[in-house]
């Protein structure tokens, strides 16, 4: 593969989405009219700053209008491998968003030789959603959720943002989707300075369950197919997922401690 020429001053340098519109490939096309009810969506996603770093968690359903269009579908994804990114909004420009996404870290990572800081990061995404603004405009709104292990500071940050690229640090934790409001509230009661990773997966299993609970478009533990919400913990090692069985677990401990309480 040869890779393209540029004249001096017309070379994107490491911009991935500056690349893409020089060859004159889009990387996000103008949409046409459609039926909104027919559009695949996802919610709730959350993020929480623990003590070792951040976590990231998100239910597994999709819905189009009233129907629930998917079970499975993966919210929360690796953006390298020291940050997270986290989807709420229209399912399809979501995934690609984070794919160029993913490559513009890379294509940047291998063009300057050495990675973007978590601000840098944060700021790329910020553009894609400036870009995808017309879209958002015609009812294909993505609202993603950006964390990451920031080794300068030695801590996690996580990062919330709106449809027109606005990007907003939060201190403790964030969720949003259709059930962010109901997951948001487990999550500010239960949360606490200091801590550990164990707490915040229990406390962010709860927070999709009782968002679940309350919202229809936001899918709980689904006991009977083995789905469960993906949790994900980022730290100086990186970016690990958790096992389903996991989580498994850690829900039927939160099930049995709910029909106690009942």
């Amino acid at each position: 593969m040869t890779l393209p020429i540029f004249i001096p001053g017309d070379d994107p340098g490491p911009d991935f989405v500056g690349l893409l519109d020089r060859l004159g490939v889009g990387a996000f096309e103008p949409t046409v009219p459609f039926d909104a009810a027919q559009i695949t969506h996802g919610t709730t996603v959350l993020a929480i700053r623990y003590s070792e770093g951040v976590l990231m968690a998100g239910d597994r359903r999709a819905t189009s209008g009233h129907l629930i269009s998917h079970r499975e579908i993966q919210k929360v994804f690796p953006a390298d491998s020291y940050s997270g990114v986290a989807i709420a909004g229209a399912a399809g420009p979501a995934m690609e968003m984070v794919r160029l996404f993913q490559l513009q870290l890379e294509h940047y990572e291998k063009v300057e030789g050495t990675a973007l800081t978590l601000d840098g990061k944060a700021n790329q995404l910020c553009q894609m959603l400036r870009n995808h603004l017309p879209a958002a405009m015609q009812g294909l709104a993505v609202v993603p959720l950006f964390a990451g292990f920031d080794p300068r500071a030695g801590l996690g940050r996580l990062f919330q943002f709106d449809v027109t690229g606005g990007r907003y640090e939060e201190r403790d934790y964030a969720a949003i989707g259709s059930g962010g409001l109901h997951a948001s509230t487990v999550v500010k009661l239960r949360h606490h300075d200091g801590i550990e990773a164990d707490e915040a997966i229990d406390v962010a299993i709860e927070a999709i369950f009782q968002a679940a609970d309350e919202d229809i478009a936001t899918g709980g533990p689904d006991i009977v197919r083995g789905i469960y919400p993906v949790v994900a913990l980022i730290t100086a090692d990186g970016f690990e997922r958790l096992d389903d069985d996991d989580v498994a677990a850690r829900t039927g401990s939160l099930l049995e401690r709910l029909r106690g309480a009942s």
